[in-house]
């Protein structure tokens, strides 16, 4: 068994089943049997146009991390999950294989193959739960998080919503949000992790501790100086706006109101800070908003979001409904022919064709043993992830991500970007 520490292992983060299939494979000598297996979503959430890939580097810090030590042994052990000859093999697990995959801020459809996973059906087939997990959760998040970001219409969003999730769903969270256009959060963790920047005033609890709201506004504005934001609705919105003004001066930098009809109130609270003469202040708004609620914003005298619930739970879709299938053995397409969840076999690769004007066409799925001439608006879509079991040089960073997403959203058709209900952005071919 191994001598080390469980320290950070990923390793349990596994269905029950991965074990028992490696242990049956182990054992009837088909384990070491090159195999292929492919991530992929077979359809978009309802309602949803294109879904946008996160995560990607999560996995590839899982991979690191996935080592059975001596506390992951003694579990399995103790609960007879597998055999002393399966634990034996784990002491000694390592990935040594290659990924390849659609990189983080990439746009995927229906059947894009995101995730392509070479190596040994034993060394493949243990990682199919961290994997989905991670793909499913952030994918989720981001894609969520891009149409928020695009009915802002370049108007910033901070993500709010670690006090809705797990603790450690909402740091995930918070940087599939970043990744997504999100401008910041107010999760401390996901800051100091991923170089996010963090941004908070105060709560209403706050307010309610002085004895006045002026009270509350004057410790607020001689602690963090009169650029913050001042929480005006505790009690009576005009009067609290009347206050805010008095005390930090025509120079305040910004109101939030997190409760009621936001968009009416946000009217009125422009019209009454530009007659106070604060006409630079500028105004937050939050409390269970959408992208929907903040389209809907968009006509309103609005200069900030701040978005919570919705973002952290995928606003109605939790989750990308992507699945780890294997779809190669020995070199040998294989798939499932179940007629509700049918697969397509062998390993598979994609590329976006793109108009002269840069608009997507369409998303092109092709066998790698087949692949199709490319033309010069086409854009191959997968990149080396890990070689051997190590991860490849200069893999795109959070900011690359950003970027590729912006990219990928601006060749969109432009009734692939609505909000409503309708066909993929972009439709998928299978050669």
């Amino acid at each position: 068994m191994s001598s080390s520490a469980s320290g950070n292992s990923t390793a349990l983060f596994t269905d029950h089943y991965e074990l028992t299939m490696l242990a049956s494979a182990l054992r009837d000598g088909t384990a070491d049997r090159d195999c292929v297996f492919e991530v992929f979503a077979r359809r978009l959430p309802s309602g949803r146009r294109y879904g946008v890939v996160a995560g990607t580097q999560r996995v590839l810090d899982a991979l690191a991390e996935f080592r059975f030590t001596d506390a992951e042994l003694a579990q399995l052990e103790s609960t007879a999950v597998v055999d002393s000859a399966t634990l034996d093999w784990l002491a000694n697990y390592r990935f040594t294989g290659d990924i390849d995959g659609y990189p983080e801020g990439e746009l995927y459809f229906p059947g894009s193959p995101l995730l392509t996973v070479r190596g040994t059906f034993a060394e493949g087939v243990v990682l199919e739960t961290v994997v989905l997990s991670i793909l499913n959760h952030d994918s989720a998040i981001a894609s969520a998080a891009a149409r928020m970001s695009g009915a802002a219409n370049g108007r910033p969003i901070i993500e709010m919503g670690g006090r809705r999730t797990h603790e450690h769903a909402a740091v995930a969270a918070a940087r599939a949000a970043y990744l997504a256009g999100f401008a910041t959060t107010s999760n401390l963790e996901a800051g100091r992790r991923h170089g996010i920047p963090t941004r908070g005033t105060v709560a209403h609890a706050f307010m309610l501790l002085h004895d006045s709201e002026e009270a509350a506004f004057r410790s607020q504005i001689d602690k963090m100086g009169t650029d913050t934001t001042l929480l005006v609705d505790t009690y009576d919105i005009t009067k609290g706006i009347d206050t805010a003004v008095r005390v930090a001066g025509p120079e305040l930098g910004a109101i939030r109101i997190d409760s009621g009809d936001v968009g009416v109130l946000a009217r009125q609270a422009r019209e009454q800070l530009d007659r106070l003469g604060a006409k630079d202040t500028r105004i937050v708004v939050s409390g269970d908003l959408d992208e929907h609620a903040i389209a809907a914003l968009r006509a309103e005298p609005v200069d900030a979001y701040g978005v919570g619930t919705a973002v952290v739970t995928g606003s109605g879709a939790p989750t990308a409904g992507m699945v780890y299938k294997l779809v190669e053995v020995d070199g040998r397409p294989v798939a499932k022919r179940s007629e509700h969840k049918a697969s397509r076999g062998g390993r598979k690769a994609a590329l976006r064709r793109h108009k002269p004007t840069g608009t997507a066409l369409e998303e092109v799925v092709y066998p790698c043993s087949a692949p199709p001439e490319a033309g010069e608006t086409d854009r191959q879509l997968q990149i080396p992830l890990v070689r051997a079991g190590q991860p490849v040089a200069d893999l795109p960073t959070l900011e690359d991500a950003r970027q590729r997403l912006r990219r990928g959203l601006v060749s969109l058709p432009w009734e692939g970007l609505k909000l409503s209900s309708g066909e993929a952005a972009v439709p998928t071919t299978f050669l």
